[in-house]
């Protein structure tokens, strides 16, 4: 049976892989943040994101290079990849709204939508399913939200100030940009020539109730690699999700 969404879904991605990675020191010493391995997986995050991309229909890809690009660009020639990549470069810093429109500019279907997704993340869930509640909703651009666990443990405590339970790292109550997203082909001409599109974009497009947000499933797997810390916990998650 044909899927009647199938043509609506993007078959293009971004990847912005150029950020330092200084909270990630000594592992970002020699390489981006994206060419991090996970401990026990064998894979640098990047590796994962176009693995995962290609599982959700995609077929070619653009990697914005930054810190340390040629090292990236090296993995990128020498590894056994699912998709078509392409890389750029920034020659100067354009703020990550202008990085973003540089990197769309280079995308093989101008017309068409497509993914973007942060270099540092660490998720699984279904884009497809992302795809779709972005048209439904005819959004121009669909932010996906996740709910992190706080680092720290918490207290339940009743009506009269008495603590009834603890709660070792429990979700956050509220969901913030999971760096991963579906834009429609006219975003990119809404996005700065230089500057921070959330600082931009996004709050226009809030006002104009033409950005949505997907919340990732419940259960689904979702982290940002942004410390030592967080590679050691993703290594024990994962090695509990046995992936």
């Amino acid at each position: 049976m044909t899927d009647p969404n199938a043509a609506s879904r993007p078959v293009q991605a971004v990847v912005l892989a150029g950020g330092q990675g200084s909270r990630l020191r000594p592992y970002t010493d020699d390489r981006p943040k994206p060419m991090v391995e996970i401990p026990g997986t064998g894979t640098p995050i990047i590796g994962h994101q176009l693995a995962w991309l290609a599982e959700e229909g995609v077929t070619d890809v653009v990697v914005s290079c930054g810190h340390l690009a040629e090292v990236l660009q090296d993995w990128l020639k020498t590894a056994d990849l699912p998709v078509r990549v392409t890389t750029v470069v920034e020659t100067e810093p354009l703020g990550r709204g202008g990085g973003l429109k540089y990197a769309a500019a280079h995308l093989p279907h101008p017309d068409k939508p497509w993914y973007a997704t942060n270099g540092d993340i660490w998720t699984r869930f279904s884009l497809r399913d992302m795809a779709d509640f972005h048209t439904e909703r005819d959004a121009v651009a669909t932010l996906a939200l996740a709910r992190p666990r706080i680092p720290w443990g918490a207290v339940k405590t009743d009506g009269f100030g008495h603590i009834t339970d603890f709660i070792e790292s429990p979700p956050s109550t509220f969901e913030i940009n999971a760096g991963v997203y579906v834009f429609s082909p006219a975003f990119a001409g809404l996005l700065p020539e230089r500057g921070d599109h959330e600082r931009t974009t996004f709050p226009h497009l809030a006002r104009e109730r033409r950005l949505a947000g997907f919340p990732i499933p419940q259960g689904a797997y979702w982290r940002a690699i942004d410390t030592a810390k967080d590679l050691t916990e993703a290594a024990k998650e994962l090695a509990a999700l046995g992936r």
